[in-house]
């Protein structure tokens, strides 16, 4: 009846954690405040001590150097975490942003394609002052400035990238006539 179970620590792992703990839970703790906030630094307490549990035969002597590693490390990580969230609140913030200036900039995922192809026509100049002015939301003047041409030159290229997509919607709206195949005679020989 005395058999371990498979998973449970050995005989002394207890004693030896709960000395550990005694021992050098303070000081981590207090490591880890001095890092970050009193709530963060009870969590880097935990998950060092969660990997001091299983590691434990690794855990050297003196082990409080090995334990403010592990905390230093932990801490790391949470910085890092922190980054990727308040990096992923910003580009969400920007997305909702975008959406707010240019609401004539709506485009249905089934139109993307289309919006992507019709744009490939057009040459980098026209391009670039199309979303300038419908993406962006700039005037012909303030797009003018982003790219260093005067008013008049980007009112040019404005006129041609529009010019361009009217006639490339046209001859798509066209309907093509239908594909007559006619056999070709045959030869005699």
């Amino acid at each position: 009846m005395g058999e371990e179970q498979p998973g449970s620590p050995a005989p002394g792992d207890v004693a030896r954690f709960t000395e550990l703990w005694d021992a050098c839970a303070g000081r981590v703790f207090a490591y880890a405040c001095r890092h970050v906030d009193h709530h963060t630094a009870q969590e880097v307490v935990s998950e060092t001590f969660l990997v001091a549990w299983r590691r434990l035969s690794g855990v050297p002597e003196p082990a409080l150097p090995w334990l403010l590693v592990v905390a230093r490390n932990t801490i790391a990580n949470h910085r890092r975490t922190d980054r990727r969230r308040d990096a992923l609140t910003d580009k969400m913030v920007r997305l909702e942003q975008l959406t707010e200036f240019a609401p004539g900039a709506d485009i249905t995922v089934t139109d993307r394609g289309e919006v992507l192809a019709a744009l490939a026509t057009l040459t980098e100049t026209e391009r670039e002052a199309l979303l300038l002015t419908a993406w962006d939301g700039l005037s012909a003047a303030e797009a003018a400035q982003v790219v260093g041409c005067s008013a008049a030159a980007m009112h040019v290229r404005l006129f041609r990238a529009r010019r361009r997509l009217r006639a490339d919607s046209a001859t798509e709206s066209a309907t093509p006539a239908p594909l007559r195949v006619v056999p070709e005679p045959r030869s005699l020989r």
